[in-house]
C-alpha cells in the first residue's frame, strides 16, 4: 500500500478524532462547531464510499445524446459521489443517534465517538471488487413470450 493511499484512507477517522478533540473548546465557539459539522456531513460517508466505489463505478452515467459536453461523465460522477457521501454520512449520524437514544445513552460526544469508531472500521475494510460484465449471447424470444 502506498503512503499516499494510506493517508487518504485514514483521513476520515482522523477527522473524527479531530472533531472529538474540538469538543473540548468552549460551547459557542465556531472552532468547535466547524470540525464537528464537517465530520458529521462527510466523514462516515467518505469511508463507506471508499469501500463501495469500484462497485458504483461499474454503472457509468449516460451522457446526453449530443457530444457538446465532453466532461459530462466525469463531472456527473464527482457530483454523484459528493451527494452520496453527504447522504451516507447523514444517514449514519441519524442511525447512530437513534441507537443511542433507544439505549438511553444519547449525548453528542457519544455520537461522535460511535461514528468515529465506525469510520475507523470502514477505513480498515477492503474495497469491494467490481464485477466485470460478461457478454451473453442473445437468444431470440420464445414463441408466446411477451418480448
Amino acid at each position: 500500500m502506498r503512503p499516499q493511499s494510506l493517508a487518504i484512507r485514514l483521513l476520515p477517522p482522523f477527522a473524527g478524532w479531530f472533531a472529538i478533540g474540538a469538543t473540548l473548546l468552549p460551547a459557542a465557539s465556531p472552532l468547535r462547531a466547524a470540525p464537528v459539522a464537517v465530520f458529521l456531513l462527510a466523514g462516515p460517508g467518505a469511508a463507506v464510499l471508499r469501500i463501495c466505489a469500484p462497485a458504483i463505478r461499474r454503472h457509468q452515467a449516460v451522457g446526453p445524446a449530443e457530444s457538446w459536453d465532453s466532461g459530462f461523465a466525469r463531472d456527473s460522477e464527482r457530483l454523484e459521489q459528493l451527494v452520496l457521501m453527504v447522504f451516507l454520512s447523514v444517514s449514519a449520524t441519524l442511525i447512530g443517534a437513534t441507537v443511542l437514544m433507544a439505549a438511553h445513552a444519547f449525548s453528542g460526544q457519544r455520537v461522535l465517538v460511535l461514528l468515529t469508531l465506525l469510520t475507523m472500521l470502514a477505513a480498515c475494510c477492503p474495497r469491494l471488487r467490481s464485477r466485470t460484465r460478461t457478454a451473453r449471447a442473445s437468444s431470440p424470444p420464445q414463441k408466446g413470450s411477451p418480448l
